[in-house]
């Protein structure tokens, strides 16, 4: 069949506000042209992120309604343990509220001065959490990553022989793990291979050091394999889950993303000890090691979004629609990173307004743009997003991120016709220059201004 279906049915649904073009271009005007600062009402389309977006499941409300609050060993977190464990190996199972909790936890216990953290591509926060202890982030994802356009199935890998040379340059006592992000979000949502894993596993083994997964999408990077790695094509989702897991000595994880939840995140451990220590910041920062900063209804959600996650009927419609809308933008001449990955569409901001230099981020008039002509809230993943300090990304994105099961194909036809509208129309994108910036992770809260033609 041609027409993408989705594999469930509407049971609830929520209005979307239709407004006008110049009801947007003041609210772009009172946000500072920072999409981040835009009502969420007065937004058509929003693709802002696919984290914690997701449309729960009918077991999984049902499951809320099971919750257990119960301050220490809740029956909600035994059931996502022994999901977590079923799915993972891992026995050492610590539930935070997000993510980036995870991240905090993790790199201050093993990061910290003087040290050096490599990962394929760090992302926004992943990179803030390793700096704020002390360590320096480095990327090392393979030169075909850094391509727009090449099609090499897995251009989330890393550089194995940048990794050695790494380990080489600085010494094995100054890294205290190794880092690898599947799928690769800032190298535009590429998947990273079986053999790839391994042979980073193998280089850190020879080195002794640790290896992590940061694990947010690690159903899409399944899925991924399975189509596109030789050999794997009969496995099933679960079963590669399990061998990315278990060549890997932990991992933190968004429950937002593939999650399919709201709120939560996971930090797993194969070291008791470092658990251990995990389990005492834990306890400080985020609440006692059965709950986590989550409450029980929250906990049953994960488990059950756990399970729903790895079915094949879902993965295949989530990264078909994604596929589709890529095959849309590029029957157009829109350049995007190729191959598409799981969670969203990469639009090349360098390519698609050349004239305007990274230092006018390109990738934000485009963002801008695409406000301000059908109300699509996309992300900049470029100079706004990496730049300063110093530092000047490779790559100048635009992220247009799908939340899970929200979203119906005729909202996917929109989005292709709204971009392939604003990239006819891409000479009159204007630069943009800050006004106002807090010294970290500044494309959150900053101001701007469009200047020139």
């Amino acid at each position: 069949m041609k027409t993408i279906i989705e594999p469930f049915k509407i049971k609830v649904v929520e209005p979307i506000r239709m407004t006008t073009r110049e009801y947007r271009e003041e609210m772009l005007r009172k946000a500072g042209f920072n999409v981040f600062s835009l009502h969420a009402e007065d937004v058509l389309i929003d693709l802002l992120t696919d984290s914690g977006t997701a449309a729960m499941s009918a077991e999984q409300w049902a499951g809320i309604m099971r919750g257990d609050e119960s301050y220490a060993g809740a029956t909600s977190f035994h059931r996502l343990y022994n999901k977590v464990a079923e799915l993972t190996g891992f026995e050492h199972v610590l539930p935070t509220h997000q993510g980036r909790a995870s991240e905090r936890i993790l790199f201050e216990i093993m990061a910290g001065p003087g040290k050096v953290v490599p990962n394929n591509n760090h992302f926004d926060t992943t990179r803030a959490n390793v700096e704020a202890s002390g360590a320096k982030a480095v990327d090392l994802v393979i030169d075909e990553g850094r391509l727009v356009a090449s099609r090499h199935p897995f251009k989330g890998n890393m550089n194995v022989e940048r990794l050695e040379g790494l380990f080489s340059e600085v010494g094995a006592e100054n890294i205290p793990l190794v880092m690898l992000t599947v799928t690769n979000n800032s190298g535009g949502g590429q998947p990273v291979s079986l053999e790839n894993i391994r042979a980073v596993r193998d280089v850190c083994q020879k080195h002794g050091t640790p290896l992590f997964l940061d694990a947010c999408r690690f159903a899409e990077n399944a899925y991924l394999i399975k189509k596109r790695e030789p050999g794997c094509s009969d496995r099933s989702v679960p079963e590669i889950v399990r061998e990315m897991f278990d060549l890997s000595d932990g991992a933190t994880i968004s429950a937002k993303k593939d999650g399919l939840v709201n709120i939560g995140g996971l930090l797993l451990f194969r070291d008791g000890e470092l658990a251990r220590r995990a389990r005492n910041l834990s306890i400080m920062t985020e609440g006692f090691p059965t709950y986590g900063g989550l409450a029980g209804r929250d906990l049953e959600a994960i488990a059950q979004g756990l399970e729903e996650v790895v079915q094949e009927d879902y993965l295949h419609y989530r990264l078909r629609s994604i596929e589709y809308l890529s095959e849309m933008l590029l029957a157009g001449g829109v350049p995007i990173m190729e191959p598409p990955g799981g969670h969203a569409i990469y639009i090349d901001a360098a390519s698609f307004c050349p004239r305007i230099p990274p230092e006018r981020f390109p990738g934000q008039a485009v963002v801008c743009a695409l406000y301000r002509h059908a109300g699509i809230r996309a992300v900049e993943i470029g100079s706004l997003m990496f730049g300063g300090h110093g530092r000047a990304p490779e790559l100048e994105l635009v992220r247009l991120a799908f939340p899970r099961r929200v979203y119906t194909q005729s909202h996917v036809d929109y989005v292709g016709e709204a971009v392939l509208d604003v990239f006819a129309q891409r000479d009159t994108l204007r630069p943009l220059a800050i006004v106002e910036e807090p010294p970290q992770l500044r494309h959150f809260t900053c101001r701007l201004e469009e200047i020139g033609d």
